[in-house]
């Protein structure tokens, strides 16, 4: 524990992408094989699940630290995490022998079985037993909310680095539901045949929001189709069974289950990319729609009644069993076109249509009515490109229509968390019903370090209420929120809740009474809901 403790500090206070790499690849070369795999494990997102409420943790550290709660709860607001807090008011470690990460996470699992008051006997133990720093990354992982400044992208290079393998192979390893009890450090990392997990998908290729269209160069060389609002899925079917997986190496298959016709008419050995879209009589449904699906296991009949799907399918990844990525997307297009025409209408799956333009005005023209078609705008996609793995620039883009926007007032801020634990981020906005404030959304993100701190130093000085780590402010401040969609939500008293809000601009111009009402609201879902 004390080298991943190492690891870990290296990796956290460093910004340069280089110190990373070489701290990650000198771990793999050195580090237990089991802790190797461990490792892999955390910085891909494959933690264990939570053992122990927040609450509990709280209690148990405030009573150990010989302090009330009130003042922990206090010195957690100013700290704004968890994790540290517990670290910094429990008293220093007895001390006791450097065990390896593997153990800890196994005296995780083990605790997780137990009743609350073994579980304390056991983390008091562990905490009394680990200096700051692994109490620190084992309170972490005690509340699944481990977290490290390193992307998937860099971790692979690290270990193609300490391996000497190839990046693009081991990033293909690394995808698909193995956890560390599935498989060992030889298996995912050293074995030649990486596809053995028939279900394992590729890497998805990731677009860069367009930023100058006059950069792409001419418009012949370009191939445009609208930017689907679903899910990003990746349909497998491989020696007769089928998978789909989320952008998010998230297993989705049993969810869906209307993609099992499609073993029916697909040959063996394709692989799709597309999205799963909520769909009836050819048009998709709003993300309110899918959205019902997410989350859920099985699905009731009446659901796939009420939400049927289909894959929008836009890319072909594998043809009859081989890889051809490297291939041409205009090649690639061909060919997915060839296999879709041969499905039936019936079929849960659709060909998603070009976008026929001549020149980037016509295509511009044409973004427009992205909304009336339930669509987010377009994808542009190079048509000799091949397909990468992760977010790279050049090649595809996506162009969005410009969001939806409403003018609103600030009425409950809440601090953050990490380097944002002093500052108030977190915003709760309202929009005028007669001459009431009614809340309909929060917002955190869209504004700079610069104005965070104004608005902090105006909250501490204008609260009304306190609501634990909520503070109830005067009415005062206007901010232009943008927003991707609407959609009706009973769970809200404004009967509205929006789809990815965020703070496009602090409107000082604008008086408090000039905000947007509730009935500005339900225009506009009537429009784009």
């Amino acid at each position: 524990m004390k080298d991943f403790a190492a690891l870990y500090a290296r990796i956290d206070e460093s910004t340069k992408t280089t110190v990373k790499v070489a701290a990650l690849a000198e771990y793999f070369r050195s580090a237990p094989d089991d802790d190797k795999l461990w490792t892999v494990a955390l910085f891909s997102g494959r933690r264990p699940k939570r053992t122990i409420t927040a609450t509990r943790l709280r209690e148990w550290a405030a009573e150990r630290g010989g302090i009330q709660l009130w003042l922990f709860e206090e010195s957690y607001g100013i700290v704004g995490d968890l994790a540290e807090t517990i670290s910094l008011i429990l008293p220093d470690a007895t001390g006791g022998e450097d065990k390896p990460l593997t153990f800890w996470i196994a005296e995780i699992k083990r605790l997780s079985a137990l009743d609350d008051d073994a579980r304390k006997v056991g983390i008091l133990n562990a905490w009394d037993s680990l200096p700051g720093p692994q109490r620190y990354l084992f309170t972490k992982l005690l509340t699944g909310s481990f977290r490290v400044g390193v992307s998937r992208k860099l971790m692979t290079r690290a270990l193609a680095l300490a391996t000497n393998g190839d990046e693009a192979n081991l990033t293909h390893r690394l995808m698909g539901n193995w956890t560390p009890d599935t498989t060992t450090w030889a298996d995912l990392i050293e074995t030649t045949d990486p596809s053995t997990d028939l279900s394992r998908p590729y890497p998805f290729y990731l677009a860069y929001g367009l930023e100058d269209l006059a950069a792409l160069g001419p418009a012949t060389q370009w191939s445009a189709e609208w930017k689907w609002d679903g899910i990003r899925g990746q349909f497998i079917l491989r020696s007769g069974e089928h998978h789909l997986w989320s952008r998010g190496e998230e297993l989705m298959t049993d969810r869906f289950p209307e993609f099992a016709q499609l073993r029916d008419f697909l040959p063996d050995g394709t692989v799709i990319d597309g999205e799963v879209l909520a769909f009836r009589d050819e048009v998709p449904l709003t993300f309110n729609a899918l959205q019902s699906r997410i989350g859920r296991k099985t699905v009731p009949k009446k659901l796939l009644i009420d939400a049927p799907v289909i894959l929008m399918a836009y890319d072909l990844l594998e043809d009859a069993g081989t890889d051809i990525r490297a291939l041409p997307f205009a090649d690639r297009r061909a060919r997915l076109t060839l296999i879709v025409a041969d499905a039936p209408d019936a079929a849960p799956l659709r060909l998603s249509p070009s976008v026929s333009f001549d020149d980037w005005h016509t295509l511009a023209a044409e973004r427009d009515s992205a909304r009336d078609r339930h669509a987010e705008g377009v994808m542009l996609k190079r048509l000799d490109s091949p397909y990468l793995s992760g977010r790279k620039k050049g090649d595809w883009w996506k162009w969005k229509v410009d969001p939806l926007t409403i003018d609103a007032v600030m009425i409950y801020a809440q601090q953050g968390s990490g380097r944002r634990a002093n500052l108030f981020t977190d915003y709760t906005f309202a929009v005028w019903d007669g001459e009431d404030l009614v809340p309909f959304t929060k917002a955190y993100s869209g504004l700079t370090d610069v104005e965070f701190r104004q608005i902090t130093a105006w909250v501490r000085k204008n609260t009304l209420q306190k609501f634990g780590p909520v503070r109830q402010v005067t009415p005062e401040h206007v901010f232009e929120l943008g927003f991707e969609g609407i959609q009706a939500s009973p769970r809200h008293k404004s009967g509205v809740a929006l789809r990815f809000p965020r703070m496009l601009r602090w409107r000082h111009d604008k008086p408090l009474k000039e905000a947007n009402t509730l009935a500005d609201l339900k225009e506009m879902l009537a429009t784009y809901g």
